[in-house]
């Protein structure tokens, strides 16, 4: 199996849950790893945290400058016209790390997908897509990029769905996260939406926050 290159870490040995994370547009695998510390888990949970680098590709809106991205951006618009095929054959990409995990042992329904920004929106796509039931989403910062083109699957109905944003996001506006919300729950999702005073990133109140919802998905 052709797998993504990536950063793996496991808090204690023979893990029973994995978390895949999804960087943002620009940045590595190694953008996300070092929160794993910050993230202060009981030492009784056995978790691999799955830290995928994306492919190195032209992106249309940096003046075609070629840098890690999950997907071509091709408009400089509020909803962002994006490559759906690149998107898609990065969900693909995602969906292999998934049957992996499983190969080697951990449920599916112990398998969380984080994504931020434009990880974010690969982590929407791969998830509510996939044909196995998951353990959780934790959408950071992002946007539903294929909402009117993704062939939701009835696997993931009842997951948990964390959802969290900026207030003073200037790169992904705060309404785009809200509107995933509104949508997800309209469909009949258990999402649940958190706003942070920051930017476009990730504060203290919320790493302990992602801390507590990982902990409350996996022992439950």
């Amino acid at each position: 199996m052709n797998l993504l290159p990536a950063i793996v870490q496991e808090t204690a040995p023979s893990p029973d849950a994995s978390i895949i994370w999804l960087h943002g547009l620009g940045a590595s695998g190694y953008d996300f790893s070092p929160i794993v510390p910050e993230l202060k888990l009981p030492e009784a949970m056995a978790i691999r945290f799955i830290f995928p680098h994306a492919p190195r590709i032209p992106v249309t809106i940096n003046n075609h400058m070629v840098m890690p991205a999950w997907y071509d951006i091709l408009e400089m618009e509020i909803d962002r016209k994006v490559d759906f095929e690149q998107l898609s054959q990065s969900t693909k990409a995602i969906a292999r790390l998934i049957e992996n995990e499983c190969e080697k042992g951990i449920d599916s329904s112990r398998i969380i997908i984080a994504g931020f920004s434009q990880g974010g929106a690969v982590a929407y796509d791969v998830t509510l897509s996939c044909d196995v039931q998951l353990g959780g989403l934790l959408a950071m910062s992002t946007y539903f990029a294929t909402e009117k083109v993704i062939q939701f699957s009835e696997a993931n109905v009842s997951i948990p769905i964390e959802i969290q944003h900026g207030v003073n996001d200037p790169v992904v506006p705060e309404h785009l996260g809200k509107q995933a919300h509104d949508l997800l729950q309209s469909r009949g999702y258990a999402t649940d939406y958190k706003t942070y005073p920051m930017e476009h990133g990730v504060c203290p109140e919320q790493i302990e926050d992602i801390s507590a919802w990982f902990q409350e998905v996996l022992t439950t």
